[in-house]
């Protein structure tokens, strides 16, 4: 029989754990926020908090369905802190990372990485009972021709 005849592709364990690499990589692109700012050259263009002084005058709290709407801060992590610019005195929104949102991406990643673990885990077992088994039945047949 030709190498290779009678198989075709990875065989299912090597298929799994592609599998679980592929879904993986994707769960964690999921969890990563996308970020669009867009600097320009001129600081006539940019918001007064890159170009200078601020003080925070909200705390960092969830955009409203409205603000998610009409302010573009929300857009990249749906939470925004009102400032004020120290030098301008003009009013603004700057987005930012809430830290119950920031506890709650933690015990994603958590909890993803542990079930990751447990499957390669699993696997791992099984894989070596798999081995065992091979090395039984060969120390088997070798006691058997004597």
């Amino acid at each position: 029989m030709p190498a290779g005849a009678g198989r075709r592709g990875l065989p299912p364990g090597r298929r799994l754990c592609w599998l679980l690499c592929a879904f993986t990589l994707k769960l964690c692109q999921a969890e990563a926020p996308v970020r669009e700012e867009k600097l320009s050259v001129s600081t006539s263009g940019l918001p007064c908090w890159m170009a200078e002084e601020f003080v925070v005058a909200e705390e960092c709290t969830p955009c409203s369905t409205f603000q998610a709407k009409t302010t573009p801060e929300c857009g990249s992590t749906g939470y925004v802190e009102k400032i004020t610019c120290s030098s301008s005195k003009r009013n603004g929104f700057k987005s930012c990372r809430s830290a119950l949102m920031e506890q709650h991406l933690f015990w994603k990643f958590e909890g993803t990485v542990i079930g990751v673990a447990l499957v390669f885990a699993c696997l791992v077992i099984i894989r070596q009972r798999q081995l065992d088994r091979r090395a039984l039945e060969k120390v088997r047949k070798q006691i058997e021709s004597i």
